[in-house]
């Protein structure tokens, strides 16, 4: 396992009506103070609605990057209480497996997400990543978790972009990534 290094900091994004909204509906259900697994569900109750709008993103914001998926940062509140973000998969792009800094809600704006979730097992002397499911994650689909348990690997498998919006419940303007670590373990395989 490693951390990961810091990336290149954020510009500040455009915004839209749509996405003003979201960030309303979401610096809502933060604010309850409520344990992350609670909030986490409401914030994804909140996300759903907005998914596959036209007006959420802005053409800057829904563009790829051929090299590898790239991320936009929407909004980062300022208590650094949440983020909200857009990866953009082309086809055949993926993740490392990794886990998370914080809770988590995505949904799916565009195209469609395949996933693996892992689970770490050790029998002391090694550790290794057994694949616990494949989940696909269509179009207006929306899940989230809490660490511990979070690891996991998305890719675009469709032949398609697929956007994704993401939800943080930490500063990733600040913090630059919601990875908390990288797992380079003998793993399960896509």
């Amino acid at each position: 396992m490693r951390t990961p290094t810091a990336p290149t900091p954020f510009r500040a994004a455009r915004t839209t009506v749509r996405l003003d909204a979201l960030v309303e509906d979401v610096r809502e259900a933060v604010g309850r103070g409520l344990p992350p697994d609670l909030t986490a569900y409401l914030v994804g109750e909140r996300l759903g609605p907005h998914l596959a709008s036209a007006d959420l993103l802005t053409d800057e914001q829904c563009e790829g990057d051929p090299q590898h998926y790239r991320q936009h940062l929407l909004h980062a509140e300022r208590d650094g209480s949440f983020s909200v973000v857009a990866l953009v998969w082309l086809p055949g792009q993926q993740t490392s497996i990794h886990d998370h800094v914080s809770w988590c809600v995505t949904g799916v704006h565009a195209g469609e997400e395949a996933e693996r979730r892992y689970r770490l097992v050790s029998d002391g002397a090694t550790a290794r990543l057994v694949a616990t499911g494949d989940v696909v994650n269509p179009l207006g689909s929306v899940c989230g978790f809490a660490p511990p348990g979070d690891i996991h690997r998305v890719r675009n498998a469709g032949t398609d972009k697929a956007i994704s919006i993401h939800v943080y419940g930490a500063d990733i303007a600040r913090l630059g990534t919601s990875v908390r670590r990288v797992y380079e373990l003998p793993a399960d395989e896509l």
